[in-house]
C-alpha cells in the first residue's frame, strides 16, 4: 500500500491523462486503417491476394485437323505439356535448378535469368515438351513450377506438301500456306478455368465455373494424297537430273477447278522449319516467270474466235526471220509455210507473230485479261501474284508481236494452268480451289466450244512426231499440250543462258480431266527446252495420276515410240 502511494504521488494526473489519450489515439488510427483497408482498399488487397494464390488457366482449343480429299490427314493437332513457373513463388535449390535444366535441355543459368524478375506472376521454362518428359519435371515437387497443357501440330506428309499446307508457330498460329489463310476457322476459341492452388501447385478450389474452349473445325483440301506424293517425287527428280535452280508443278482437275496437287523445289520440313529461308515461298502461286511459248495457243484462239483465220490457213515464215524496225524475231528452223496448227506444233516464233499483228491491240489484251493475265487467280493464298500485263494502250508493235509467243508478259504457274481451263472445258475458264467442292462451279465463257476443240487439236499435235514434245506422250492416252522455252529476264536484260522451261498440258485430250502444269527454273545440265525439261516430269505424274483415278483410255492400244526414237524439234527463245 506505501508503495502504490508512493508512486501515485510520483505519477501526475495530467500525465496520466496523456497517456489514456495517447494509447486510445494508437487504438483509433488502428480502427481507423482496418476500416480504410477492408472497406475502402479491399479491392487492392483482393488482388495482392489474388496475385499469390489464385490462377486463371487457359484451356486451348484443339485445332482443327486438315485432311485431303479423301479425308487422309495432312495436318494434325497432338497434346503436350509446356513447363511455367510463377517466380515469386519458386522455392528451389541448386542442386534442383541442375536437375531441372537437364529435364528441360537448358544451362542452369537460363533458368534462373528467367525466375530472376519476382514481379512476373508467369514465365514459360518450356514450350511443347512431351507428356513422359514433363511428368519427370513435375516429380522434382519444385514449388511453382508447373504445367499447362498444350497442342503441337504434325504435318505426316513432311516435306511433301509443305508450300501448300505451311505451318504453325509454336503459339500454335498459322504462319505460312493454308495454316495461315484458314486460320480463324481451324484455330477454334480459348476456354479458361479461375482457380485457388497452394503453393505446391495444387488445385484447392474452383472459383468460376469452366469456360468450355470451342475446339477447331476441321478442314478439307482438295489435294489428293497420293498425286500430290508423286507430284513431289517427280518434280524433284527432274530438279536434280536438271542442276536446275528451283521448279513447280500444279495439278488440277479440269472439270471442277480443284487443285489435286501443287508442290515446288526447294522445300522444307515443316514438322521442324528452321533455316527455311528462300524455301517456303510457294513459287508456283507468289512468283511470276515470262511463260514463253505456252501463250502462242491464246493468241491462235482469239484469230479463230473472230474468224479471221482457220487451223489450215497458210502462214508464210520465210527463212524463220521477222524484222519488225531494229528487232528481229527469230525462229530456231526455217519452216517455210506453214499451217497455223503447224505454228502450234513447231512453236514458231515468225508464225505467231505475225498472226498477232493482225489483230487490234486491244482484242489481243482483251484475251490475256479474260482468261486472267495481268490477276491473281484468286486462290485466296497469300501474297498470290498478278503478274503484268501491260495496257494496250501502250503496246508497240514489237511488244505485241513477242507477246503472242510469252516475252514481255508475266505471270504466276497459278494463273497459267487456271487459262488452260478454256481449252479443256469448250471455251469456259473455271475458278480454281483448294478445298474440296461438291459441284462444279460455272465459269466464265471465253471463246466458243469450236475455237476450244481446234486449238485442243492443235496441241496434240505438240506431243506427235514433229511437234516439241513427244516426250510428253502417254501410254495409252491422247495427249495434248504446249512447251515453253524462255530466257530469263535479270537486271532487266534477257540472259543469254538463263532459261525457264515449261510445259502444260490435259489428258485424256478427247475428254479432258487432268491439267498439270510444270515450271523448272534455270536448268544447268545442258538440256533446256520446255520439251527436254519440263515435258518428262508431265508424263510421268499425268501417268500415274490417270491411273490412280482410274480415268478410262481414250486411245487404248496405241503404240508410243520412244521418245529419244523423235528427231529433236526445238524451240526458239
Amino acid at each position: 500500500m506505501a508503495q502504490a502511494q508512493a508512486l501515485a504521488m510520483r505519477l501526475p494526473s495530467w500525465r496520466r491523462r496523456w497517456l489514456l489519450i495517447g494509447l486510445l489515439a494508437c487504438f483509433g488510427l488502428l480502427l481507423g486503417r482496418s476500416i480504410y483497408l477492408q472497406g475502402m482498399h479491399r479491392d487492392f488487397l483482393q488482388q495482392k491476394g489474388d496475385q499469390r494464390y489464385s490462377r486463371t488457366i487457359s484451356l486451348f482449343a484443339h485445332r482443327g485437323m486438315i485432311t485431303d480429299r479423301n479425308k487422309e490427314p495432312l495436318a494434325i493437332s497432338t497434346p503436350v505439356e509446356s513447363v511455367w513457373a510463377s517466380p515469386a513463388d519458386v522455392e528451389i535449390a541448386p542442386n534442383l535448378t541442375k536437375k531441372l535444366a537437364e529435364l528441360l535441355k537448358l544451362k542452369p543459368a537460363d533458368i534462373n535469368k528467367k525466375l530472376k524478375n519476382d514481379d512476373k506472376e508467369f514465365v514459360y521454362l518450356k514450350r511443347r515438351m512431351s507428356p513422359e518428359d514433363a511428368a519427370r519435371v513435375m516429380q522434382l515437387g519444385i514449388p511453382g513450377v508447373f504445367l499447362q497443357r498444350e497442342y503441337r501440330r504434325f504435318y505426316p506428309e513432311g516435306d511433301n506438301a509443305a508450300h501448300l499446307i505451311g505451318f504453325t508457330g509454336v503459339d500454335d498460329q498459322g504462319q505460312e500456306g493454308v495454316e495461315l489463310v484458314y486460320q480463324n476457322w481451324l484455330a477454334g476459341k480459348l476456354g479458361s478455368r479461375r482457380v485457388i492452388k497452394d503453393r505446391q501447385g495444387h488445385i484447392i478450389e474452383d472459383l468460376e465455373a469452366v469456360k468450355v474452349p470451342q475446339e477447331g473445325r476441321d478442314l478439307v483440301l482438295s489435294i489428293d494424297r497420293r498425286i500430290q506424293y508423286l507430284a513431289h517425287r517427280e518434280l524433284a527428280k527432274a530438279i536434280e537430273i536438271n542442276k536446275a535452280k528451283a521448279g513447280g508443278i500444279i495439278v488440277i482437275d479440269s472439270r471442277t477447278g480443284e487443285v489435286l496437287a501443287l508442290a515446288n523445289q526447294p522445300t522444307y520440313n515443316p514438322n521442324h522449319p528452321v533455316n527455311i529461308a528462300g524455301k517456303s515461298r510457294n513459287r508456283a502461286i507468289v512468283d511470276t516467270f515470262e511463260p514463253g511459248s505456252t501463250l502462242k495457243p491464246f493468241t491462235i484462239a482469239t484469230v479463230l474466235d473472230n474468224g479471221s483465220f482457220k487451223p489450215d490457213t497458210m502462214i508464210n515464215t520465210g527463212n524463220g526471220k521477222l524484222n519488225i524496225g531494229p528487232a528481229t524475231i527469230s525462229d530456231s528452223h526455217p519452216a517455210g509455210i506453214i499451217s497455223v496448227a503447224q505454228v502450234i506444233q513447231k512453236s514458231s516464233n515468225v508464225g505467231a507473230a505475225k498472226i498477232a499483228l493482225t489483230l487490234r491491240p486491244q482484242a489481243m489484251w482483251g484475251t490475256f485479261n479474260q482468261v486472267g493475265f495481268g490477276s491473281t487467280a484468286h486462290v485466296g493464298f497469300p501474297g498470290e501474284a498478278s503478274g503484268r500485263l501491260r495496257p494496250w494502250q501502250h503496246w508497240r508493235p514489237i511488244e505485241q508481236a513477242t507477246m503472242s509467243y510469252g516475252h514481255g508478259i508475266s505471270l504466276s504457274l497459278m494463273q497459267l494452268v487456271r487459262a488452260y481451263t478454256v481449252f479443256a472445258n469448250d471455251g469456259e475458264l473455271k475458278p480454281i480451289s483448294l478445298v474440296k467442292i461438291k459441284d462444279a462451279p460455272i465459269g466464265q465463257h471465253v471463246f466458243s466450244a469450236q475455237t476450244a476443240h481446234e486449238v485442243r487439236d492443235m496441241l496434240e499435235l505438240v506431243v506427235q512426231a514433229g511437234g516439241t514434245a513427244p516426250l510428253a506422250q502417254v501410254s495409252g492416252y491422247r495427249v495434248a499440250g504446249k512447251t515453253g522455252t524462255a530466257h530469263k529476264l535479270v537486271g532487266g536484260q534477257y540472259a543469254e543462258n538463263l532459261y525457264v522451261s515449261s510445259f502444260i498440258g490435259m489428258a485424256p485430250a478427247s475428254n479432258p480431266r487432268l491439267i498439270i502444269a510444270v515450271m523448272v527454273d534455270e536448268p544447268s545440265a545442258g538440256q533446256y527446252y520446255g520439251g527436254a525439261v519440263a515435258a518428262p516430269v508431265f508424263r510421268e505424274v499425268m501417268a500415274g495420276a490417270l491411273r490412280i483415278l482410274s480415268v478410262p483410255q481414250d486411245a487404248a492400244g496405241k503404240t508410243i515410240q520412244p521418245g529419244g526414237a523423235f528427231p529433236e524439234v526445238k524451240e526458239s527463245v
